[in-house]
């Protein structure tokens, strides 16, 4: 993993935790997440959403307004 320890990541997360504060961190791993997930679907070319032609249903069996 790019020749990183643990010791060298904890380093990192104190410095990040510092510069940005505790408030913001949160955002910025969301913010990230979201950007490899899109990422790799634009790389993969998968379509994950579903078929126009299926409804959502509830458990007990009727459908979802869209």
């Amino acid at each position: 993993m790019f020749g990183l320890g643990v010791q060298e990541l904890v380093i990192i997360l104190i410095i990040a935790l510092v510069v940005f504060g505790p408030g913001k961190l949160p955002q910025i791993g969301s913010g990230l997440g979201k950007a490899i997930r899109d990422f790799r679907k634009a790389v993969g070319g998968e379509d994950r959403e579903r078929p126009k032609d299926e409804v959502a249903k509830k458990p007990d069996g009727k459908e979802l307004p869209r």
